[in-house]
């Protein structure tokens, strides 16, 4: 590990969400590949992030949210060539994937070989995934160049996620390394369709309008 990126108290690094400086997001690159478990903001919610070969990272996710190990976790793409590396999206759903994306919608597709099996629903092989309409997302995918395992930052015992960076460092500065805040986050979160059948269903209604694609 580098020096200065993890520490026992989470760094926080304050981004302007629509030109992210190159040299704060090196940083959480750099991070993200030593280790780090990060609080970041997406379209919808703040989440926390991890890369997606690091299983220790992955464990302290469960941990800090205390979830179980059967609790599916998502992958964070940049684009549509990304997403189809990890999932199998036949001709039937591109469309519905290409309509709704990038945006506030996560799909339950089965998962190609590349998606490790500790991220899978063991009796479906499926995994979540989802490209976020957010230009810091965009960036620091791009930078990282290759997808991350994440979950909505909802801490253990509370409905709703939290929404401010500096909330977010107050309340686990402990337990993670790194913070990114842009400002406020929504609380809303995305809306969920299962892609991996004949015909795609909706699961939850979050942030994202989909009727006009699951009619």
């Amino acid at each position: 590990m580098v020096q200065g990126i993890l520490k026992s108290m989470a760094q926080l690094l304050a981004l302007h969400p629509d030109n992210p400086q190159e040299r704060l997001l090196k940083q959480a690159v750099q991070g993200l590949h030593e280790g780090a478990v990060i609080a970041m903001p997406t379209d919808t919610t703040y989440v926390l992030a991890c890369h997606l070969g690091d299983k220790t990272a992955l464990d302290r996710i469960r941990s800090i949210r205390r979830l179980p190990e059967t609790h599916l976790m998502s992958l964070l793409c940049s684009d549509l060539s990304s997403l189809g590396s990890y999932a199998k999206v036949d001709n039937a759903h591109f469309r519905l994937l290409k309509g709704l994306t990038p945006g506030p919608f996560t799909f339950i597709l089965t998962a190609s070989r590349e998606v490790p099996k500790r991220l899978l629903d063991p009796k479906r092989k499926t995994i979540g995934l989802r490209i976020p309409d957010s230009v810091l997302c965009q960036k620091l995918l791009s930078a990282l160049g290759e997808p991350l395992i994440i979950s909505t930052l909802i801490l253990p015992e509370e409905e709703l996620p939290l929404t401010e960076g500096y909330d977010i460092k107050e309340r686990l500065d402990d337990v993670i390394d790194l913070i990114i805040d842009t400002g406020a986050c929504g609380i809303l979160g995305t809306t969920v369709i299962d892609a991996t059948g004949a015909k795609a269903e909706l699961l939850r209604q979050g942030l994202g309008d989909a009727s006009r694609y699951l009619s």
